[in-house]
Protein backbone atom coordinates (compact mmCIF):
# COMPACT_ATOMS: atom_id res chain seq x y z
CA UNK A 1 0.00 0.00 0.00
CA UNK A 2 1.24 3.13 -1.23
CA UNK A 3 -0.16 5.65 1.02
CA UNK A 4 -0.84 9.54 1.11
CA UNK A 5 -1.71 11.98 3.90
CA UNK A 6 -2.61 15.22 2.96
CA UNK A 7 -3.78 17.87 5.39
CA UNK A 8 -5.76 20.89 4.41
CA UNK A 9 -4.98 23.50 7.27
CA UNK A 10 -7.77 25.14 9.01
CA UNK A 11 -7.17 28.72 7.89
CA UNK A 12 -7.14 27.14 4.22
CA UNK A 13 -10.96 25.50 4.65
CA UNK A 14 -12.40 28.32 6.89
CA UNK A 15 -12.22 32.58 7.45
CA UNK A 16 -10.28 31.89 10.61
CA UNK A 17 -10.66 35.22 11.41
CA UNK A 18 -14.86 34.67 12.04
CA UNK A 19 -16.04 32.21 14.09
CA UNK A 20 -17.75 29.68 12.25
CA UNK A 21 -17.62 30.84 9.03
CA UNK A 22 -16.54 28.15 6.15
CA UNK A 23 -14.28 29.42 2.95
CA UNK A 24 -16.58 27.59 0.30
CA UNK A 25 -14.38 28.73 -2.81
CA UNK A 26 -11.18 27.32 -1.63
CA UNK A 27 -12.52 24.17 -0.36
CA UNK A 28 -14.10 23.47 -3.69
CA UNK A 29 -11.01 24.07 -5.49
CA UNK A 30 -9.15 21.58 -3.12
CA UNK A 31 -11.93 19.52 -3.44
CA UNK A 32 -11.75 19.93 -7.26
CA UNK A 33 -7.82 19.11 -7.44
CA UNK A 34 -8.38 16.33 -4.96
CA UNK A 35 -11.30 14.76 -7.19
CA UNK A 36 -8.99 15.35 -10.43
CA UNK A 37 -6.03 13.33 -8.92
CA UNK A 38 -4.94 10.03 -9.79
CA UNK A 39 -4.12 8.98 -6.46
CA UNK A 40 -4.74 5.79 -4.39
CA UNK A 41 -4.72 5.23 -0.62
CA UNK A 42 -5.16 8.80 0.14
CA UNK A 43 -5.70 9.95 3.61
CA UNK A 44 -6.86 13.59 4.35
CA UNK A 45 -6.99 15.63 7.66
CA UNK A 46 -8.61 19.00 8.08
CA UNK A 47 -7.78 21.66 11.21
CA UNK A 48 -10.18 23.64 13.30
CA UNK A 49 -9.74 26.77 11.79
CA UNK A 50 -12.49 29.53 12.53
CA UNK A 51 -14.57 26.32 14.12
CA UNK A 52 -12.17 24.36 16.36
CA UNK A 53 -9.98 27.12 17.12
CA UNK A 54 -12.38 29.54 18.36
CA UNK A 55 -14.41 27.32 20.75
CA UNK A 56 -11.82 26.08 21.94
CA UNK A 57 -10.41 29.50 22.42
CA UNK A 58 -13.42 30.52 24.31
CA UNK A 59 -13.51 27.24 26.78
CA UNK A 60 -9.62 27.65 27.30
CA UNK A 61 -8.49 24.32 25.97
CA UNK A 62 -5.62 23.55 24.31
CA UNK A 63 -2.99 20.78 23.72
CA UNK A 64 -2.31 21.41 27.78
CA UNK A 65 -5.03 23.03 29.44
CA UNK A 66 -7.78 20.32 29.69
CA UNK A 67 -11.21 20.55 30.69
CA UNK A 68 -13.88 18.11 32.32
CA UNK A 69 -16.55 20.77 31.56
CA UNK A 70 -19.06 18.69 29.35
CA UNK A 71 -20.35 22.33 27.45
CA UNK A 72 -17.27 22.86 26.24
CA UNK A 73 -16.22 19.40 25.23
CA UNK A 74 -19.59 19.16 23.10
CA UNK A 75 -19.14 22.69 21.41
CA UNK A 76 -15.97 22.12 20.33
CA UNK A 77 -16.16 18.61 19.06
CA UNK A 78 -19.85 19.86 17.55
CA UNK A 79 -17.97 22.45 15.53
CA UNK A 80 -15.39 19.87 14.56
CA UNK A 81 -18.14 17.43 12.99
CA UNK A 82 -20.17 20.44 11.38
CA UNK A 83 -16.98 21.30 9.34
CA UNK A 84 -16.26 17.92 8.44
CA UNK A 85 -19.08 17.11 7.48
CA UNK A 86 -18.54 20.67 4.38
CA UNK A 87 -15.80 18.85 3.61
CA UNK A 88 -16.99 15.73 3.75
CA UNK A 89 -20.23 17.21 1.48
CA UNK A 90 -17.82 19.05 -0.92
CA UNK A 91 -15.67 15.96 -1.74
CA UNK A 92 -19.17 13.51 -2.15
CA UNK A 93 -20.33 16.52 -4.74
CA UNK A 94 -17.15 15.43 -6.89
CA UNK A 95 -17.77 11.58 -6.54
CA UNK A 96 -15.16 11.30 -3.82
CA UNK A 97 -15.86 8.16 -1.10
CA UNK A 98 -14.92 10.22 1.77
CA UNK A 99 -15.56 8.67 5.29
CA UNK A 100 -15.15 10.55 8.83
CA UNK A 101 -12.78 9.08 11.34
CA UNK A 102 -14.02 11.29 14.34
CA UNK A 103 -10.39 11.24 16.60
CA UNK A 104 -12.68 11.75 20.17
CA UNK A 105 -14.12 8.34 19.43
CA UNK A 106 -10.80 6.59 18.95
CA UNK A 107 -8.09 8.58 20.20
CA UNK A 108 -6.65 8.94 23.61
CA UNK A 109 -4.22 10.52 25.77
CA UNK A 110 -1.97 9.08 28.66
CA UNK A 111 -1.17 10.67 32.06
CA UNK A 112 2.15 11.97 30.04
CA UNK A 113 -0.11 13.40 27.24
CA UNK A 114 1.51 10.82 24.85
CA UNK A 115 -1.26 10.50 21.71
CA UNK A 116 -2.87 7.08 20.98
CA UNK A 117 -4.59 6.77 17.75
CA UNK A 118 -5.49 2.89 16.59
CA UNK A 119 -5.23 2.93 12.70
CA UNK A 120 -6.68 -0.40 11.86
CA UNK A 121 -9.99 1.41 10.74
CA UNK A 122 -8.27 3.27 8.58
CA UNK A 123 -5.99 0.70 7.25
CA UNK A 124 -9.80 -1.17 6.79
CA UNK A 125 -11.24 1.91 4.89
CA UNK A 126 -8.41 2.36 2.46
CA UNK A 127 -8.58 -1.41 1.61
CA UNK A 128 -12.41 -0.89 0.75
CA UNK A 129 -12.04 2.17 -1.45
CA UNK A 130 -12.57 4.70 1.13
CA UNK A 131 -10.83 8.04 1.35
CA UNK A 132 -11.01 8.56 5.36
CA UNK A 133 -11.15 11.94 6.84
CA UNK A 134 -9.68 12.75 10.15
CA UNK A 135 -9.92 16.30 11.76
CA UNK A 136 -8.80 18.36 14.52
CA UNK A 137 -10.62 17.62 17.84
CA UNK A 138 -10.75 17.13 21.55
CA UNK A 139 -9.69 14.01 22.64
CA UNK A 140 -9.85 11.91 26.06
CA UNK A 141 -6.91 12.63 28.32
CA UNK A 142 -5.68 10.78 31.84
CA UNK A 143 -6.13 12.87 34.65
CA UNK A 144 -7.24 16.02 32.11
CA UNK A 145 -10.62 15.61 30.83
CA UNK A 146 -10.21 16.28 27.41
CA UNK A 147 -7.35 18.78 25.57
CA UNK A 148 -7.13 19.31 22.09
CA UNK A 149 -5.60 17.07 19.41
CA UNK A 150 -4.59 18.95 16.44
CA UNK A 151 -4.32 18.07 12.68
CA UNK A 152 -0.73 17.98 12.51
CA UNK A 153 -0.63 15.71 15.31
CA UNK A 154 -2.86 13.18 13.62
CA UNK A 155 -0.91 13.42 10.40
CA UNK A 156 2.35 12.40 12.31
CA UNK A 157 0.54 9.58 14.14
CA UNK A 158 -1.04 8.44 11.00
CA UNK A 159 1.95 8.53 8.23
CA UNK A 160 3.54 6.99 10.80
CA UNK A 161 1.86 3.99 11.71
CA UNK A 162 0.52 3.57 7.74
CA UNK A 163 4.10 4.17 6.72
CA UNK A 164 3.57 6.74 4.41
CA UNK A 165 4.78 7.80 0.96
CA UNK A 166 4.25 10.97 0.82
CA UNK A 167 3.05 13.56 3.24
CA UNK A 168 1.87 17.39 2.83
CA UNK A 169 0.52 20.78 4.64
CA UNK A 170 -1.78 22.78 2.46
CA UNK A 171 -1.40 26.06 4.36
CA UNK A 172 -2.40 29.11 3.45
CA UNK A 173 1.01 30.63 2.42
CA UNK A 174 2.95 28.92 -0.46
CA UNK A 175 5.44 27.57 1.75
CA UNK A 176 7.82 28.07 4.74
CA UNK A 177 8.81 31.90 4.16
CA UNK A 178 11.66 33.20 5.20
CA UNK A 179 12.20 37.25 6.57
CA UNK A 180 11.88 38.32 2.57
CA UNK A 181 8.82 36.42 2.62
CA UNK A 182 10.55 34.14 -0.26
CA UNK A 183 9.56 30.71 0.04
CA UNK A 184 12.38 28.43 2.29
CA UNK A 185 12.83 25.35 -0.33
CA UNK A 186 14.46 22.81 2.43
CA UNK A 187 14.12 22.49 6.25
CA UNK A 188 16.24 19.90 7.99
CA UNK A 189 16.38 21.32 11.54
CA UNK A 190 14.21 23.45 13.59
CA UNK A 191 17.19 25.67 14.85
CA UNK A 192 17.74 26.63 11.28
CA UNK A 193 14.34 28.44 10.96
CA UNK A 194 13.49 29.01 14.31
CA UNK A 195 14.00 32.95 13.71
CA UNK A 196 11.34 33.28 11.47
CA UNK A 197 8.86 31.12 12.61
CA UNK A 198 6.07 33.95 14.03
CA UNK A 199 2.96 33.45 15.78
CA UNK A 200 0.07 32.67 13.99
CA UNK A 201 -1.62 36.06 13.53
CA UNK A 202 -5.61 34.34 14.40
CA UNK A 203 -6.46 32.20 16.86
CA UNK A 204 -4.64 29.10 16.87
CA UNK A 205 -4.39 26.51 19.61
CA UNK A 206 -1.96 24.46 18.63
CA UNK A 207 0.97 25.82 17.48
CA UNK A 208 1.00 27.59 13.97
CA UNK A 209 3.53 27.16 11.50
CA UNK A 210 6.18 26.69 13.84
CA UNK A 211 3.53 23.70 15.26
CA UNK A 212 3.79 22.32 11.94
CA UNK A 213 7.29 22.49 11.02
CA UNK A 214 8.23 21.16 14.46
CA UNK A 215 5.59 18.10 13.67
CA UNK A 216 7.27 17.18 10.19
CA UNK A 217 10.32 17.37 11.63
CA UNK A 218 9.37 15.02 14.12
CA UNK A 219 7.95 12.17 11.48
CA UNK A 220 11.21 11.45 10.39
CA UNK A 221 9.88 11.20 6.35
CA UNK A 222 9.97 14.28 3.89
CA UNK A 223 7.01 16.08 3.59
CA UNK A 224 6.40 19.33 1.97
CA UNK A 225 4.67 22.43 2.97
CA UNK A 226 2.88 24.40 0.40
CA UNK A 227 -0.33 26.49 -0.69
CA UNK A 228 -3.77 25.72 -1.71
CA UNK A 229 -2.59 26.11 -5.73
CA UNK A 230 -0.22 23.56 -5.51
CA UNK A 231 -2.47 20.92 -4.14
CA UNK A 232 -2.74 19.32 -7.70
CA UNK A 233 1.01 19.34 -7.84
CA UNK A 234 1.70 17.32 -4.66
CA UNK A 235 -0.93 14.89 -5.57
CA UNK A 236 0.89 14.71 -9.10
CA UNK A 237 3.98 13.48 -6.69
CA UNK A 238 5.62 17.13 -7.21
CA UNK A 239 7.64 18.56 -4.32
CA UNK A 240 5.81 22.00 -4.08
CA UNK A 241 6.58 24.49 -1.96
CA UNK A 242 9.24 23.60 1.76
CA UNK A 243 10.44 20.90 1.74
CA UNK A 244 10.70 19.10 5.05
CA UNK A 245 12.71 16.49 6.60
CA UNK A 246 14.65 15.87 9.42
Amino acid sequence: MSVTVLKLGGSVITNKDRADTLDGETLGHVADAISDAAVHDLVLVHGGGSFGHHHANEHNVSKTTGSRDIEAVIDIHGAMKTLNEFVLSRLHDRGISAVPVHPFSVAVRDADASLTLPTGQIETMLDEGFVPVLHGDVVAHEGEGVTVVSGDELVVSVASHLDADRVGFCSTVPGVLDEADEVIPEITTYESVADVLGESESTDVTGGMAGKVRSLLELGAPASIFGPDDVSAFLADENPGTRIHG
